[in-house]
């Protein structure tokens, strides 16, 4: 998978395209990943800073050599990058997530890193296209993320698309997050 447009129908037709990417492309579109997530991020309760966003960017990379990773982009016609996501499948990996996913699951597994919007371009359901053209690229069953508890938009969010909460833990000492999980599976993969 190289770069693939999220297809549009006549009623998002007027929206931005999405485009599906694996790790290779993503490393290409790092400075519109950059813009989106250091804008979002900067709000609370993130407030990140220029040292937390090249920590991030710095994993990103890492994150994108991995072969389960994928990522979604949304831009204008212009090219304005207005929101994205991105997520890795687990397969054999562990870390933050090893309480909350059992061996056996883990190939079955994918971790939806981020999604943001910058801030003029939300409340249009552009999270959600992301969301899901991010989704439609892997074919794991169960979905997991982290949110800041304070995020309650996004954790509101999430729950009508189908997450549930498993956990509550403060992984990265910035603050309590709630750990989420989408089971496909039992909704009969409808996301």
């Amino acid at each position: 998978m190289a770069v693939m447009t999220h297809p549009t129908s006549r009623a998002t037709a007027d929206l931005p395209a999405v485009e599906a990417m694996d790790g290779p492309a993503a490393v290409r579109a790092v400075d519109a990943f950059r813009l989106v997530y250091a804008e979002a991020f900067a709000e609370p309760p993130y407030r990140e800073t220029e040292a937390d966003i090249a920590l991030t960017f710095d994993r990103f990379h890492a994150e994108a050599a991995h072969p389960g990773f994928r990522a979604t982009l949304a831009r204008t016609a212009a090219g304005e990058p207005l929101g994205m996501a991105l997520g890795t499948s687990l397969g054999r990996r562990s870390g933050w997530w090893d309480p909350y996913v059992a061996p056996a699951d883990r190939p079955r597994t994918f971790c939806l890193l981020e999604l943001a919007v910058r801030t003029a371009h939300r409340r249009h359901g552009l999270a959600r296209r992301l969301h899901d053209a991010l989704l439609q690229t892997t074919d794991a069953d169960r979905i997991l993320l982290t949110v800041h508890l304070a995020a309650t938009p996004a954790r509101a969010a999430y729950r009508s698309w189908g997450y549930r909460t498993i956990a509550e833990v403060d992984p990265w000492g910035n603050g309590v997050h709630a750990v989420m999980l989408l089971d496909r599976a039992a909704t009969g993969g409808d996301q």
